[in-house]
């Protein structure tokens, strides 16, 4: 009897929801802007239905209560992500998937003129703002991003590690995003590949180089 009452005690006992604690970059959700006028029926009809097919891998400990996503922590906490669907600045979270080498969850977060991904630790519930999804090494002890855009104009390798209670960054690197649209990929643990293409004329060649991380743990370019 004894055991039932203490079961049934932690059932009803509330989980605490964290405030959005930012690791890196916050985002703030600016109230007096106008409306979007179509992000009530993109949502409905498109973005929240897709979702709901990845929510499903990840049951319970991810779920969306109207404009909240909600992601479980360790130690029976939760942090809720609300979408700011106001001005041009406004932004929306959706469920992407939890990545396991990292330990955190994936969440894409598109705006009117922008596009980044949210990364939130399944540890303490802080929250990173990258510019492209993660792609790991083979090894798992890193994993890079590419922030290729001409508006707003980005051009970036970033190397990222897991540090402490949160990311660092290893390393970063110009991409000639200006003119070129770039792709990465690792060819080995400590070696990366950029290839990138005109714009103006996908079939012509652009430029290539490699990213080599030397003994000292410093990565250094090579190539053209």
């Amino acid at each position: 009897m004894l055991a039932r009452l203490v079961c049934l005690a932690l059932l009803l006992m509330p989980t605490i929801v964290l405030a959005q604690d930012t690791g890196v970059e916050e985002r703030a959700c600016t109230l007096n802007g106008l409306l979007d006028p179509s992000y009530e029926r993109e949502s409905r009809t498109k973005e929240w239905p897709q979702e709901a097919q990845r929510l499903k891998a990840d049951i319970p400990n991810v779920s969306r209560h109207g404009d909240r996503l909600r992601l479980a922590i360790d130690g029976g906490r939760a942090v809720e992500l609300q979408d700011c669907p106001y001005g041009d600045a406004g932004y929306q979270y959706l469920y992407e998937r939890f990545d396991d080498p990292g330990r955190f969850y994936v969440v894409r977060t598109p705006g009117l003129d922008d596009f980044a991904w949210t990364l939130v630790m399944k540890r303490t519930g802080r929250l990173f703002t990258v510019y492209g999804a993660p792609v790991w090494a083979s090894d798992k002890t890193r994993f890079l991003t590419v922030a290729c855009s001409l508006e707003p104009a980005r051009g970036t390798l970033s190397i990222h590690t897991p540090s402490g209670d949160g990311l660092a960054t290893e390393a970063e690197f110009e991409l000639p995003c200006a003119t070129e649209s770039c792709s990465a990929r690792w060819d080995f643990e400590s070696w990366v590949s950029i290839a990138c293409t005109p714009r103006d004329d996908p079939a012509k060649r652009g430029k290539e180089f490699v990213l080599m991380r030397g003994h000292d743990g410093k990565w250094n370019r090579f190539g053209r």
